[in-house]
């Protein structure tokens, strides 16, 4: 052979003195077999293409791969053999033009990545060309090759992944969820458009942690984002920040509404029981939610104002969802403040118990009483137990309120002349703890109290913790002989299988259904019957919370009701007033209050704006619910008198005058406002930053204050039609 010669002298030996034979240029067949070598080997593959972009060769492997004969692919457009496609990498790195678009532009081609048009899996290549031209510079298309790339491709995929989402839930992480909401805020900024945010944090996640481990807490974290992603689904973006917090982002909604829906509605189904290794565990949620561009222009003003408004939900209670106001502010710093001067009370002696008496409806006999905590401040004067409650379980007081409730509600109970029981409540928190047992047996012995005349009252919560803890719990209770209450049933954690394995002798109905049960359509009052029938079947004894109306105690009486708590019989009443009237004999209150209930109207001395064609006039609110309010400080307003009232922080509720007396005028609402989900009330919808900005006023997030919307300082004005009056905390005068 040729190669032989080269390298062996004459008679077959090698001649070490011979010279090297010079090098030989391969021919054009040469060529073509180590093409057909490489091609063969699958490291690579070639193709070309025609002055129109039409195929006109390309490699065995391809046509393998795509399952065709090259006489068929050949004349095909290139750009339908190599699919080019904007994934999230392309995007990332600035790539994706149509290969269509280079192919005109007679580019040259490196390395760009394409996928190939098959059906029945993912294959990715890698391409490169450049453009051919003849002697006389004139384009004859393209030659180029091209190896497989999928597994760099998914490996690319998986790092990318990696680094944007939450490897235990699957969701966006925090990065990219910081990503996406920059990325959205800056584009409806130029667009004038809102953007929701919801901050979610998950209640009593540490103790699930704690006692079944943290393999049960990372089951418990996928659990919780499959069932974020039902409620959530194509609505808006899902993420995981970390530990137990999660975000939500809805584009293209500020309607507060349906804003609270969503977050009540998401409450209520992460507050469902989980099952995990077998072991049944419930926890809660609470939600922050802060609307671009009213609470925030860009994501730190945004995520900021959530964050703020979920620390509120937190201290409100858990299991609860806040707006952000410009108020949170000097909220948190008030919560604070409070807790400092609820350690001195307790030491101080400014608290007491009062007693709400329960009563049997047939008779109106009082039967027993709920010990009600209140806290008179030397200087804030009374504070509602739903302010320091919460504040009290946040800052771990609540163990040390809890003990000091239970010895003053025994201790006064001791005394009555008729031994009527006492129910008292007790935190989840404070029922938890491993020496609650203890307490509850030495406080039985220091005030002398017979044990059947105490009722602890227990909310659905604690079946969050341990379930064998609460068990041996509630077997020593039982063994002291006090009664046991399930309360506010129906709230957050109900569930059949607690309500009849647990020793409750009764079940208290949460004031929440009774507050709407005789509104047209109203499902509560069907809820309270069908409660009441199932207490029943389980021999348990029912009573209904926070009864105001008659037509509330007739539905309820009408459902089965026997016992009841509640206005329409008394508020709660301090100790030496429920002493006399026991001393009196028979304890037995007539029902006294309004005929119908109607929507909850809450007492109030706000300022506020009225706005009244291109005039402004400032008022007083005096009272407000949901549908209306009560209104001071103008006169000569007629019924049916169209107004907007500014409520500040960009509310404004357009309303018409349906009482008119003096200064004092009654509006209906045109649309109803809504819950702010802490007990207050807001508008659905507020003026927006972009119609300030217009207005004249910078743009800018929502200020606290009211806001001159009418006209401009130099607008032309007609005589004003009304008269304002000066109004304070007891009276209103005419002011010039």
């Amino acid at each position: 052979m040729a190669l032989g010669r080269l390298l062996k002298g004459k008679g077959g030996r090698s001649d070490p003195k011979a010279e090297p034979p010079a090098p030989r240029l391969l021919d054009a067949a040469d060529r073509l077999r180590l093409l057909d070598s490489y091609e063969q080997s699958g490291q690579g593959w070639f193709w070309a293409a025609d002055a129109e972009g039409r195929l006109s060769y390309v490699s065995p492997t391809v046509c393998e791969i795509l399952g065709k004969d090259l006489h068929a692919l050949v004349g095909l457009p290139v750009a339908e053999l190599f699919i080019v496609e904007r994934d999230e990498m392309d995007e990332q790195e600035g790539k994706g033009r149509p290969l269509s678009f280079l192919l005109n532009a007679r580019n040259s081609i490196s390395e760009l990545a394409v996928r190939a048009p098959v059906d029945s899996k993912e294959i990715w290549w890698s391409i490169s060309g450049r453009p051919v031209f003849d002697d006389e510079g004139h384009f004859q298309g393209y030659a180029g090759h091209g190896k497989d790339v999928t597994a760099q491709r998914r490996q690319q995929r998986d790092a990318a992944r990696l680094a944007e989402y939450d490897s235990l839930t699957g969701l966006a992480n925090r990065h990219r969820m910081s990503k996406r909401l920059n990325s959205i805020l800056t584009a409806y900024r130029s667009a004038k458009r809102s953007c929701a945010l919801l901050m979610l944090d998950l209640d009593r996640f540490k103790h699930i942690n704690d006692t079944l481990g943290h393999p049960a807490g990372d089951e418990l974290l996928k659990q919780v984002a499959q069932r974020l992603d039902r409620v959530v689904a194509k609505q808006g973006e899902l993420g995981r920040l970390g530990g137990d917090e999660f975000q939500v982002i809805f584009p293209d909604l500020d309607d507060r509404g349906k804003l609270g829906e969503l977050a009540a509605r998401i409450i209520q189904m992460l507050s469902q029981p989980y099952t995990i290794d077998g072991s049944r565990c419930t926890i809660g949620a609470s939600v922050g939610i802060a609307i671009a561009p009213y609470d925030g222009l860009d994501t730190d003003q945004l995520v900021r104002s959530a964050d703020l408004a979920l620390y509120a939900a937190k201290g409100g209670g858990r299991g609860q969802y806040r707006f952000y106001s410009s108020d949170l502010k000097d909220e948190a710093e008030e919560r604070r403040l409070i807790e400092d001067d609820l350690r001195d009370a307790l030491t101080q002696g400014q608290l007491a118990m009062h007693y709400q008496p329960i009563v049997r409806v047939k008779d109106n006999i009082v039967v027993g009483f709920e010990a009600l905590m209140r806290w008179e401040h030397p200087e804030r004067g009374s504070i509602s137990p739903s302010v320091f409650i919460p504040i009290a379980e946040d800052s771990n007081l609540i163990n040390a309120l809890g003990e000091w409730a239970l010895k003053a509600a025994c201790t006064d109970a001791a005394t009555w002349p008729t031994k009527l029981p006492v129910s008292v409540n007790v935190s989840a928190a404070q029922f938890a703890t491993a020496g609650f047992p203890t307490l509850v047996s030495n406080v039985l012995g220091a005030t002398r109290i017979d044990p059947r005349q105490l009722v602890l009252e227990i909310t659905e919560s604690v079946f969050m913790g341990d379930g064998d803890a609460n068990d041996q719990i509630f077997r020593a209770l039982k063994d002291f002989g006090v009664g046991l209450a399930l309360d506010d049933f129906g709230t957050g954690y109900s569930s059949l299988s607690y309500l009849s394995s647990s020793p409750f002798e009764k079940l208290k109905i949460d004031r929440k259904f009774v507050d709407g049960c005789t509104e047209k359509e109203n499902k509560n009052g069907a809820i309270i019957g069908a409660t009441i029938g199932l207490a029943e079947a389980l021999k348990m004894e029912v009573i209904i919370e926070g009864v105001e109306a008659f037509d509330q105690l007739e539905l309820v009486g009408s459902m089965g009701a026997k016992f009841v708590q509640g206005w329409i019989y008394s508020k709660a009443l301090p100790n030496d007033e429920v002493l006399a009237r026991l001393r009196e004999g028979t304890f037995q209150i007539e029902p006294e209050g309004p005929q119908k209930h109607r929507p909850d109207r809450r007492s109030v001395f706000r300022k506020i704006g009225v706005i009244h064609g291109d005039h402004r006039y400032d008022a007083v609110m005096r009272d407000l619910s949901k549908t209306g309010a009560r209104i001071e400080g103008l006169l000569g307003v007629p019924v049916d008198t169209d107004l907007v009232l500014d409520l500040g922080n960009g509310q404004l509720a357009v309303s018409r005058v349906v009482r008119s007396h003096d200064a004092e005028l009654g509006v209906e609402f045109e649309t109803p406002l809504i819950s702010d989900g802490a007990g207050g009330l807001c508008t659905r919808h507020r003026v927006s930053p972009y119609a300030l900005a217009a207005a004249g006023m910078p743009l800018g997030v929502l200020p606290p204050g009211n806001y001159p919307l009418v006209g401009g300082p130099n607008a032309e004005k007609g005589p004003p039609q009304f008269m304002q009056v000066q109004v304070t905390n007891f009276s209103s005068k005419r002011v010039a």
